[in-house]
């Protein structure tokens, strides 16, 4: 069996500062079915939806264990190569290779020739390669049509390796799903599907001459795969109405995984499709009448800047207003005791701020997007790193102490902050709780009690959901990691650096709670 190309060590550096680095901006980034990766030596192209930039190509690096692939072989676009910039370096310096895209070029005809070439003689030498089907990264909510490269690739190695009998090369598909993906603190999702793999013997089809249909075929598959692990939706309002719908069918405190969710969430907004064009795909009345409910219901809520579990869980005067003293008190508390932290973090937020509001002056918000946490992650390592290197030069003497005590404190303050925000979250939604007064609260819970028999009608009677789903979560998830805890779990061991306090996997690190996207421009 093929040994695969030696592993750079600028690869290896790259890998262990960017999970570093990840893990610091993302919340929670869960793997799934990473036992599914064919092993070293085993030729293998790893394809993934593609929305965030160069950002999904380091989580892929950095979600495929290295006891699994030692390597994942790169490609980018050609204008990210010859620049002299860290990005540039990042990427010339991983092995990647560069494609060129007719978009960057007029227009015009391109000559991949050579860059086909090199791929699959990894392929050949038992490289894993990496390549984005859809063609571009791209701020969307659904999954561009996925080009036929891939397809061709796999069937031209297998042409060239007709005469071995023992040859297969495989395609390993891989869904990415980003709560908010340029949000700090927001979760990630990466799951992979069982690998589809290919042999000259097997697959005679696939073998030149080829019926380009055959071609179509496994790129279809391959469509099929990606999209079945993620939310592809046609619209961002789509998204906003099934996640609402998960949201009241599993409310806050079920206790379930990432992966449960966003399942959760891809099967309303597959049942919510059909409305989107009603008279192409024959959607019933029902289906469409609950989309307009859900966003009605959704566009109350953030008109009067609450969630639906207040809506949910009708409290007291009383509670509303001890409730709140509480929230701020605990707070102010988190604030004061992150300061010396948050006296360090101010580079980094400020640097990160100024350097995405310039570029999302440079374009639309579908051709931006996309990038905003590849600008946030390399702006935030650079001034992360000036912050460590000039707190070591300032106390010289206690260098060696400071080295471990800075990153030590950042990271708990870090998540005193999350805490802290989310406390404060609370207070404001209390308070807006009470300026709501309980005439509009009793009809806004009357109006939810009306939508959740429907939801819960769809979801059981016809999406074939169970009927408790906080015992099914349970049942099917035990304590898997990715698991969003129940109050007592949250409680222990408050000051852990390993604790996780977040019970929504909607939440970002931001004073408000983010339901809407942005449309402008798409």
């Amino acid at each position: 069996m093929p040994q695969g190309t030696p592993v750079p060590w600028s690869y290896i550096f790259i890998r262990l500062l960017f999970k570093f680095v990840l893990k610091i901006f993302y919340g929670t980034i869960v793997v799934e079915n990473a036992e599914l990766i064919p092993k070293s030596g085993e030729p293998c192209i790893v394809c993934a939806n593609h929305s965030n930039s160069l950002t999904d190509a380091l989580l892929l690096v950095t979600a495929i264990p290295s006891r699994a692939r030692n390597m994942l072989r790169l490609t980018a676009k050609s204008t990210q190569f010859g620049r002299r910039t860290f990005t540039s370096w990042l990427i010339e310096s991983a092995g990647t290779v560069p494609i060129k895209r007719r978009k960057d070029f007029n227009d015009e005809d391109v000559d991949n020739t050579e860059a086909m070439e090199e791929l699959m003689k990894a392929l050949e030498l038992g490289d894993a390669i990496c390549l984005f089907p859809e063609g571009a990264s791209r701020y969307h909510p659904t999954i561009a049509p996925l080009k036929t490269g891939v397809a061709r690739i796999v069937s031209d190695v297998l042409t060239r390796n007709r005469d071995k009998a023992d040859f297969s090369i495989s395609i390993l598909t891989c869904s990415i799903t980003y709560m908010h993906r340029q949000h700090f603190r927001s979760d990630v999702l990466v799951t992979f599907h069982r690998p589809i793999r290919f042999t000259p013997k097997d697959n005679p089809e696939l073998v030149a001459p080829v019926d380009f249909n055959h071609i179509r075929e496994v790129t279809a598959r391959m469509q099929e795969l990606i999209s079945s692990g993620t939310i592809d939706a046609p619209s961002w309002d789509l998204v906003r109405s099934a996640k609402l719908a998960s949201r009241m069918y599993a409310p806050l405190g079920t206790r379930m995984s990432l992966g449960d969710h966003v399942r959760l969430t891809r099967t309303f907004s597959e049942a919510l499709k059909a409305s989107e064009h009603p008279h192409e795909h024959g959607a019933d009345l029902e289906i469409q009448s609950l989309r307009h409910d859900l966003k009605n219901y959704q566009d109350r809520l953030v008109r009067l800047g609450i969630k639906d579990d207040r809506i949910r869980r009708p409290l007291t005067r009383r509670t509303i207003l001890l409730r709140t003293c509480i929230r701020l008190l605990w707070s102010l508390f988190l604030f004061i005791i992150s300061i010396p932290g948050l006296i360090l973090w101010t580079p980094v937020f400020l640097t990160t701020f100024y350097a995405v509001h310039n570029f999302k002056k440079s374009g639309p918000i579908w051709d931006t997007w996309d990038e905003i946490a590849q600008y946030k992650l390399v702006y935030g390592l650079f001034s992360g790193g000036f912050v460590w290197l000039t707190s070591i030069m300032l106390t010289l003497p206690f260098a060696s102490f400071t080295a471990v005590v800075v990153p030590l404190l950042m990271w708990i303050t870090l998540r005193w902050l999350e805490d802290a925000i989310a406390a404060f979250r609370a207070f404001t939604a209390l308070t807006r709780l009470l300026r709501v007064g309980e005439a509009t609260a009793r009809e806004m819970r009357d109006v939810r009690e009306d939508l959740y028999a429907k939801v819960k009608d769809l979801a059981v009677g016809t999406l074939g959901l169970p009927e408790d789903p906080e015992k099914h979560f349970m049942e099917r998830g035990g304590r898997e990691k990715g698991r969003v805890r129940g109050k007592l779990e949250s409680g222990a061991k408050y000051f852990s650096v390993r604790r996780r306090r977040k019970r929504d996997w909607n939440e970002t690190l931001r004073l408000y709670d983010k339901v809407d996207y942005p449309e402008e421009d798409l």
